[in-house]
């Protein structure tokens, strides 16, 4: 069987295909066999008013498509581009793997698969934010 498998802690909830789902007293796991499907970790969603770099904006878009609150054809070339942007500040080898991983996903319709691996690089982000801040920071 292939497809996407959710562990989900006690009380964790889920949105598929526009559904809030909350899991029971018990860890469970979750075989989602239908491709195509809408899948968002309520845990990890990004709030509007927290997506305010350009990792975690991004991020927000593939986030959109999947809580299906755009559609993907208008959300798709946002994203496309926003990947761009961030290809012009993560020149790193592994970043460009993780950012080409979202390109062919976005490509794909593969919306979750693009957020998860944008999602690798929110670490690094708020590592070469820690870093501006420290060198901006006046003597």
């Amino acid at each position: 069987m292939s497809g996407l498998v959710l562990k989900l802690s006690p009380k964790e909830r889920v949105l598929i295909n526009g559904a809030v789902i909350e899991n029971g007293d018990r860890r469970s796991r979750l075989s989602i066999v239908t491709p195509g499907a809408n899948i968002l970790r309520l845990r990890d969603a990004i709030h509007p008013e927290e997506a305010v770099t350009p990792v975690k904006r991004v991020c927000y878009i593939a986030q959109l498509i999947l809580s299906g609150d755009t559609g993907a054809a208008e959300a798709e070339l946002q994203l496309l581009r926003g990947i761009e942007g961030l290809s012009q500040v993560f020149t790193d080898a592994d970043s460009r793997s993780q950012l080409d991983a979202a390109t062919r996903a976005v490509g794909l319709g593969q919306h979750y698969q693009a957020l998860k691996a944008l999602r690798t690089l929110l670490p690094r982000e708020d590592r070469l934010i820690a870093a501006q801040a420290v060198y901006e920071k006046p003597n």
